[in-house]
């Protein structure tokens, strides 16, 4: 399948592929290139695909997402084997690697489009966004979580100069200051769930 048609058909968050159990999580937490960059690694991991979701413009650019008013949030849609990860790893990551308690803002990105938000795909991936918001968060972060946590409908990818940036531009500063160090945690906090080189 290719990431559109992955991305904007996909209504079950499980499908069997070649005998492996793939599941969808699509999630937003700041910029996508941080999140595509750290979720490209994980062992189980079979794509990332930035994009845009949960707003009300249909096949929005980078430029109506960044303007406002089109309701979309940045996020990524991962696709993974739950035989290898399971989502509620996949979220631990996600929890760890953003700030889920600053409100439309991740660092130094600011606006709706950067909110912490999980979009589940049925109704277990929402029970375990709650129960990990409740459980687990609370031991990572002292301040509320403001995280949402609301269906998914539907996916658009961002244009391709967006997919995959952090592999493509190694020698950017954005990626040598901002995405290196969040890595670096990454590998640190989640040895055990790299992919081996």
């Amino acid at each position: 399948m290719s990431a559109n048609s992955l991305g904007t058909a996909a209504t079950a968050a499980e499908y069997c592929y070649n005998g492996a159990m793939i599941e969808i999580a699509t999630l937003g937490g700041g910029c996508y290139w941080c999140f595509e960059a750290f979720y490209q690694i994980i062992n189980g991991v079979t794509s990332v695909v930035s994009g845009y979701s949960d707003g009300h413009t249909n096949n929005p650019t980078a430029t109506q997402v960044y303007g406002g008013g089109t309701g979309h949030a940045e996020v990524v849609q991962i696709t993974f084997d739950n035989s290898i990860i399971s989502y509620h790893d996949i979220l631990e990551i996600f929890f760890t690697m953003h700030d889920p308690t600053t409100l439309n803002r991740q660092g130094n990105d600011i606006g709706d489009e950067y909110r912490s938000v999980i979009l589940y795909h049925n109704d277990t991936q929402r029970q375990l966004a709650g129960d990990l918001i409740k459980k687990f968060v609370p031991t990572l972060w002292k301040n509320p979580v403001v995280t949402q946590v609301v269906p998914f409908t539907k996916f658009w990818p961002a244009d391709e100069s967006n997919q995959d940036f952090y592999n493509k531009n190694l020698d950017a500063g954005y990626c040598q200051v901002i995405i290196n160090p969040k890595i670096q945690k990454l590998r640190k906090k989640f040895a055990k769930k790299i992919k081996s080189s």
